[in-house]
């Protein structure tokens, strides 16, 4: 007998409307990686149209999952997002392997990366240089952490507005830095030729450096679908839900297209290849140092929306495993004041701070896509058979395009980790092999936990 869907019978009240979702969405998603990427982008793939081929098509794959997920959030709006969708696609196995790894790598990964940007940016703007002085840039990218634990702790309302006002401020920041580029480029030696021609002594562009690319180009799109973390707190979720996933990530991909367009317009390929923090040297080619301090202090507010609505979201993947007994109970316990799963934020922000002060920026990176990607492409093939085996749960949204869309997601996200396995072996290995020993934990210690 099929299980029917359970109601999580939290207490975590229904407070974000359909904006706050959405600048959760947007929030989480424009991030660090769109000013830390590009460099290591151009080194893989040197030729500048490709590279916004590149950037065209993380777009499309990460649109193909974000409508998918809207049909998956709008249909099982619980608390937990992926976590739900795998429970009730997969079996409890897979979830809590999904949960198993939220906890160990993808979690702790994203916040990590994201907030050695800020620490690097903060540097950067006080005229100090993050290279130099890396464990300086380690310990405000571990504040920070610490700071939106403490947020998100005191509210969902209060973490949804910070990441809502700097949402709307780094969106504006990037639409400056394009319109600048666009209107005082010509002036500073940008070139339409930077955009079109690639230097005549650069190596041929390979499937293997296109894929190994692309995970690059999907952790600075990853997000589109965190929000579903807190489908259980959304008004309205079969109407808003899918709104804000969708709205949000079209409007990512429009600014990633042309921020990536502004820094290849400005400095040609083989700057770009060598800059690491490739928008503080486009405004500094713009406007001197006082770009180069406006554009940092930018990133910064952008690092810190993204942190801070990453620690919105990730936290309730833990709380909802600990309501379904796959967890540890304690994650489950909610503040009596705020309403918040405070156990489970101020685990993920202990572990994330643990990953900043001892791995690199690129590593964070690499580990998180390796890690979340393929469960994310595990929740898009549950819908294929929820729909068959669950025709009668309510479905106030259909993903558009069925089935080529979410075929395509599955696909794309398929050739990537195995492009990334043949080329990348003992980083992706590692990855995965510390993903599956959640499977073991399952059945050694939670299989026999009861469901309620």
């Amino acid at each position: 007998m099929v299980q029917e869907v359970r109601k999580v019978q939290g207490v975590l009240p229904r407070r974000l409307g359909l904006w706050s979702a959405t600048g959760v969405v947007v929030g989480i998603t424009i991030g660090s990686g769109i000013f830390r990427t590009p460099a290591g982008i151009a080194r893989l793939v040197p030729n500048p149209l490709a590279i916004l081929g590149l950037w065209l098509g993380g777009g499309i794959l990460s649109l193909c999952g974000a409508l998918s997920f809207a049909e998956l959030g709008a249909m099982l709006p619980e608390t937990g997002g992926f976590y739900a969708w795998l429970r009730e696609g997969w079996g409890r196995p897979v979830a809590f392997t999904f949960g198993w790894s939220e906890l160990v790598l993808i979690r702790a990964s994203s916040l990590g990366g994201m907030a050695i940007v800020f620490g690097e940016y903060t540097l950067r703007s006080l005229e100090i240089d993050p290279v130099s002085h890396v464990f300086a840039a380690r310990a405000v990218a571990a504040a920070l952490i610490a700071f939106a634990a403490t947020v998100n702790i005191l509210g969902v309302r209060t973490g949804a507005g910070i990441v809502s006002v700097s949402t709307a401020a780094k969106f504006a920041a990037l639409t400056l830095l394009v319109a600048a580029a666009a209107l005082l480029g010509g002036s500073h030696g940008a070139r339409v030729a930077h955009l079109v021609t690639a230097p005549a002594n650069t190596s041929p562009i390979t499937a293997a450096n296109i894929g190994l690319a692309l995970v690059g180009v999907l952790w600075t799109y990853d997000g589109f679908g965190d929000v579903s973390f807190n489908g259980g707190e959304v008004i309205n979720p079969g109407r808003n839900l899918p709104r804000a996933i969708v709205g949000g990530t079209l409007a990512v991909v429009l600014l990633y297209l042309a921020a990536n367009a502004a820094y290849h317009y400005v400095l040609p390929l083989d700057e770009v290849a060598r800059s690491p923090l490739v928008a503080a040297d486009v405004m500094h080619a713009l406007f001197g140092r006082a770009g180069v301090v406006a554009v940092s202090v930018f990133v910064m507010i952008s690092s810190f929306s993204a942190v801070n609505g990453a620690m919105l979201a990730a936290p309730r993947v833990f709380f909802a495993m600990a309501e379904d007994r796959l967890f540890f109970r304690p994650l489950a316990r909610v503040h009596p004041r705020y309403n918040t799963p405070y156990v489970a934020i101020l685990l993920s922000a202990l572990l994330g701070m643990t990953l900043v002060m001892s791995r690199s920026f690129e590593s964070l990176a690499s580990t998180f896509v390796i890690a979340a990607w393929p469960f994310y492409a595990l929740s898009v093939a549950a819908l294929f058979r929820l729909r068959r085996t669950r025709p009668h749960l309510p479905r106030p949204y259909l993903v558009a395009g069925y089935p080529v869309v979410p075929a395509i997601f599955v696909i794309g996200v398929s050739w990537f980790v195995i492009n990334a396995l043949v080329n990348d072996p003992i980083s992706t290995i590692t990855t995965l092999v510390l993903v599956l020993i959640g499977t073991p934990i399952y059945f050694f210690s939670f299989a026999r936990a009861e469901f309620r």
